[in-house]
Parts: structure tokens; sequence; C-alpha cells
């Protein structure tokens, strides 16, 4: 990768981070990068492609190894279904280690939860590079959760999005509030995943639709 275009992929994941996309015009990203506004053009064609490209150049390490651990805790379960802690091991840790090794990798997680936010862009990012590595962790889970409707996984995995974004978070307020430092870790991996199985393991119970309410209460 040159030079230039490491220096504008730098400057906009920073920028990305802290402004967040819509906020984040190409010229501050050519100032902070030290370029000048062809260089982004010639290597990335639009800003929507540098978005792209910003996540690809972590993300893609990732799902390799998310795949690799998917992959060996199937082997390990044989003909039966992964249990799900491994599962959500395979998928988390990957993520949990970048972010204790990297900084670069603590602001990435800033932009990705920047991203969830601002919505338009993750539904088309998602399909584009992440739907082999989604794929096969839903059939994995779906395997490991036969009491679960399609439906309600998929909701449950929206819940536990939220989650996780908390949790690799720097969490000051929860160090404020317990009085002990705390820092993103094994530990609290650990948590996370205990508290996401206690959720996706959960019955479904008392789940009406809210057209089925409408009808009732017309």
């Amino acid at each position: 990768m040159t030079d230039t275009k490491e220096r504008v992929l730098d400057a906009a994941e920073k920028l990305f981070a802290e402004q967040g996309y819509a906020a984040t015009s190409l010229r501050s990203i050519v100032a902070a990068a030290g370029v000048n506004l062809a260089a982004i053009h010639y290597h990335f064609r639009s800003k929507e492609a540098l978005l792209e490209a910003v996540i690809m150049r972590r993300a893609a390490p990732t799902n390799r190894e998310r795949l690799r651990l998917l992959e060996k805790c199937q082997k390990e379960a044989g003909s039966k279904p992964p249990a799900l802690d491994k599962i959500l091991e395979a998928f988390l840790a990957p993520t949990f280690r970048a972010v204790q090794d990297s900084v670069h990798a603590v602001q990435f997680m800033r932009l990705v939860a920047r991203i969830h936010a601002e919505g338009d862009l993750l539904p088309q990012l998602l399909q584009s590079h992440f739907s082999e590595m989604l794929s096969n962790y839903t059939e994995a889970c779906l395997r490991t959760l036969p009491h679960l409707t399609v439906e309600e996984f998929f909701w449950r995995v929206h819940f536990a999005t939220g989650a996780v974004t908390q949790a690799l978070r720097p969490p000051q307020r929860l160090a404020a509030i317990t009085g002990h430092d705390t820092e993103i870790s094994e530990a609290v991996l650990q948590r996370l995943i205990n508290f996401l199985c206690a959720g996706f393991n959960a019955p479904m119970k008392n789940i009406k639709s809210r057209r089925a309410k409408c009808s009732v209460a017309s």
C-alpha cells in the first residue's frame, strides 16, 4: 500500500470516528492527511468507497480469524452443534484482543459505533463484505438454538449488537460507579459472553406482535 493511500486511510479513520461519516468532508480528510483532493479520487473514487476501504482494512483480517475459529469449534463439536459460548467467543475474541493490543483498534471501534448510529450505510457494507462470515455464524447459532425462530434470533442479534458496542467502549462511567479501574480485557469478554448466552438461551414467551395488539385495541 502506498504511503499516500495509508495516510488518507489513517486520517479518514480518525475523522470518521471523531465526527461521524456525514459530518466529515473530503477536504478535512485531505488537510489531515497532507495530500491533495486528487489523491482521494485516484485511490478511492468517492467518499463512500473511502469509508468502505477504511472499514475493510481492519475488518477483513478479523473476519478471516472469526471464520477460522468458528470452523475450529465446529470440528471440536463433531456431529453436535457447538456450544453457544464457544460460538460467541469465536466471533467476539478477535475484536476484543485487537482492541487490547492496538490503539488503532480502539479508534476503529469508535468508528464502527458511529456507523451503527448513522445506520444508512451499514446494511450495504454488511451485504458486500460480511455475508459469508455472518451466514456461517447464523447457521451455527440456529443449530445451537433450536427453540428460536429465525425472526426471534435476529431480534436478539439486534439487542446483542448494542451490548457488544457498549462493552467495547472505554468504561469510564462504570469505573466511576464501581470505584474500580476497569478496562477492556478477557474478563470483560467473558462477562459479555455470559450475558449474551443468557439472552439467546432465554425461552420465547409473552411475545405478541404489534399488529396483534392493535387489532385487539380496535
